[in-house]
């Protein structure tokens, strides 16, 4: 039998919500720090022997203005407010914290790629998100042509949906997918927050986002 779909599952309480949400932002905070420091040291989330995959192409652009943004508003900010000593130096460490969050969120498209290796296929999204997929469980991987999720009217689509019977997961970056893993029996997939939207989701398919998909599938041939 089928897990329900994302808003199906019972809601949790408000305090449930809270603690999660306050779990998952000092994660996200400590992997801001994290991430720069692997960006530092050239030491992405990659084992020894296997192969990383970057998916940031379709959001660098706009990452680098927001980056760019973020750094000229700090001395603007500070010249309107420089005769306010306390208000000053409020503004210029919350830019200071804003800039280098920006710079993190960046550097972890780069320091936690995709994974292709001997254990299986590792799928990851910026800070948070991690599948790891051993090879036992998956029975095929292929290409998509570039597929799109953005619906008239819908600003934000549901991750986990049902397509023609079957339960997909969809990990987009900027709303596009173009790899497909299909799984040898429906699976777990545990996604960051909880339910409806978060929490574990049995699917039957993931897709997702890689810069360079035929390398990623030539990379899985050698192993499967």
């Amino acid at each position: 039998m089928k897990a329900p779909l994302p808003g199906q599952q019972e809601r949790p309480g408000l305090g449930r919500r809270a603690r999660s949400l306050g779990m998952r932002a000092l994660r996200v905070e400590l992997r801001i720090y994290e991430s720069l420091g692997r960006a530092i040291t050239r030491r992405p989330r990659v084992p020894r022997g296997d192969r990383g995959f970057h998916y940031h192409r379709p959001v660098l652009t706009v990452m680098i203005v927001f980056i760019v943004l973020s750094a000229v508003e700090i001395p603007i900010i500070d010249a309107i407010v420089h005769q306010w000593l306390p208000v000053r130096i409020a503004f210029l460490a919350l830019g200071i914290w804003g800039l280098t969050w920006m710079l993190g969120f960046l550097c972890a498209f780069f320091t936690r790629p995709h994974v292709v290796g001997a254990e299986g296929v590792t799928v990851r999204e910026g800070l948070e998100t991690e599948l790891r997929l051993p090879w036992a469980e998956i029975a095929s991987v292929r290409f998509l042509e570039q597929r799109s999720a953005k619906i008239a009217g819908e600003e934000k689509p549901p991750k986990v949906f049902d397509e023609e019977g079957r339960r997909v997961m969809a990990i987009r970056v900027a709303n596009e997918t173009n790899l497909e893993i299909e799984f040898e029996r429906p699976i777990r997939l545990l996604l960051p927050g909880l339910p409806p939207r978060g929490g574990a989701h049995e699917c039957e398919m993931l897709r997702f986002w890689a810069d360079d998909p035929r390398g990623f599938l030539d990379e899985v041939r050698r192993h499967m």
